[in-house]
């Protein structure tokens, strides 16, 4: 059974950074794509970013282009959100995901185990 715990969120004022932290069990998680969604209060849950295997291949979405990264560390089963120049817009519930593919999708259903999800809220 795969478990994914995030980490990190938290409230933070119009500008400021947050980086989410989501480790993953099991031994293979070399082998599979990840992503970080976002689902904001009466709204439908959307994707933030996602990365391949590798980390080689990245995609963000338009809203967080330029503001966020995606990484990964293999050796720690980690993936990573860095969050920059937030602002309350980016409040929302962070969850991340694991695709059983090397390469991300950018639906929700492309991903087939979540976290419980961490919270971040954007102060203006």
């Amino acid at each position: 059974q795969v478990q994914l715990v995030e980490s990190g969120g938290g409230l933070v004022q119009a500008g400021g950074s947050l980086r989410l932290s989501c480790a993953a069990s099991g031994r293979t998680f070399s082998s599979y794509a990840m992503g970080w969604f976002r689902q904001a209060p009466g709204k439908e849950r959307e994707i933030v970013a996602a990365i391949s295997n590798s980390g080689g291949s990245t995609y963000y979405a338009d809203p967080v282009k330029g503001r966020f990264t995606i990484s990964r560390d293999n050796a720690k089963n980690t993936v990573y959100l860095q969050m920059n120049s937030l602002n309350p817009e980016d409040t929302a519930v962070y969850y991340c995901a694991r695709r059983s593919f090397t390469f991300y999708g950018t639906r929700p259903y492309d991903y087939d185990y979540w976290g419980q999800g961490t919270q971040v809220t954007g102060s203006s």
